[in-house]
């Protein structure tokens, strides 16, 4: 049997607390399904290491290939230089360029079966807009190097619950204005093909959310419902999707209500993240679904205010590694 390959893992903004998250993941390797390699500054790693007293050894990597015989007894890092020194909580536009690189070999990478999928450390978008970087995020910068553009569905996903938004960071104004049929039967078809194909769920089934309160009350309370998500909800159950709604957002996320589907398909971002967050704040995972490669991600931010303390909770971080390891062996199984 091969050994299977490793995850890549991005530098993420060096000024945040990805270096810390890598280095607890690293010595927390245990618990980890799979070995990763991360694309970043050996330097800075060592350095941030010694400030914060952690016995991290650190192998530089020639390869990819090398990470998993190295994994066991040192942090397997592939450089990627930074240009400027790393100030903790002080992010600087000078190592954008690298940044950005680190998530562009990545992708390069797994696209070449060197790495069985991209986890990806949190970035600071506007600090990558002072550089140039021309996309809204990772998601769809990802997109845009795998040839997606507009493919791209994020799925947030805990133990407990996974949910899917339609609309993602538009003000709710745009998100009602801009909510259209043929978007919701999209997410919801690719949310169906991932967790059939990377989840292991034969028969995936989704829980549409309604727009507006009590998803809508027929009519009284706004026609979107029936206009939009009641006519989406039907073209998705006639592509074979076991899809049901618009249903009241206020009662789909009690236990109860969750053991009946496998995602809720929601209709805006916070619809979708505050329950999630309430359920499982620190262990939470950022998906990236519609892309030939996998990509997750921690579902948390730079947070500045706690880089280089040594304080970061790094279960986001080891929750989308073993998500990543376990989507690409769902993967690996189909035919």
């Amino acid at each position: 049997m091969s050994t299977p390959q490793p995850l890549a893992l991005t530098m993420g903004e060096p000024a945040g607390i990805g270096g810390e998250l890598t280095l607890l993941a690293w010595l927390r390797r245990q618990s980890l399904a799979r070995p990763f390699f991360v694309l970043d500054d050996p330097d800075r790693l060592a350095a941030l290491a010694a400030h914060l007293g952690w016995d991290v050894p650190i192998a530089c990597l020639g390869n990819a290939g090398e990470a998993a015989s190295r994994f066991d007894h040192a942090l397997p890092v592939l450089p990627q230089k930074l240009a400027a020194a790393v100030v903790p909580g002080q992010p600087d536009p000078a190592n954008a360029p690298a940044v950005i690189a680190s998530i562009r070999r990545a992708v390069e990478l797994t696209q070449a079966g060197e790495s069985a999928a991209v986890v990806t450390n949190p970035i600071s978008k506007a600090v990558l807009y002072q550089a140039g970087f021309a996309f809204p995020g990772h998601t769809e910068y990802l997109a845009h190097l795998l040839g997606q553009d507009g493919a791209e569905v994020m799925m947030l996903a805990c133990p407990q619950l996974r949910v899917v938004p339609v609309t993602i960071h538009v003000s709710v104004a745009e998100a009602a204005a801009s909510l259209r049929s043929e978007t919701i039967v999209h997410a919801g078809k690719v949310a169906a093909d991932a967790l059939r194909r990377d989840f292991g769920i034969a028969h995936p089934r989704l829980a549409v959310a309604g727009l507006n309160p009590h998803a809508g009350e027929d009519g009284a309370m706004g026609r979107e419902d029936l206009d939009i998500v009641a006519p989406a909800v039907a073209a998705l159950r006639a592509l074979g999707v076991d899809a049901r709604g618009p249903l009241p957002a206020d009662t789909m996320f009690h236990a109860r209500a969750r053991a009946e589907y496998d995602l809720a398909l929601c209709m805006y971002h916070d619809q979708a993240l505050i329950p999630i967050k309430t359920i499982d704040f620190d262990g939470g995972v950022n998906v990236t679904l519609g892309l030939p490669i996998i990509r997750t991600s921690p579902d948390h931010g730079t947070a500045f205010g706690l880089a280089g303390s040594g304080r970061a909770n790094p279960d986001s971080l080891m929750a989308a590694l073993n998500m990543a390891a376990r989507m690409s062996d769902n993967r690996s199984r189909v035919p």
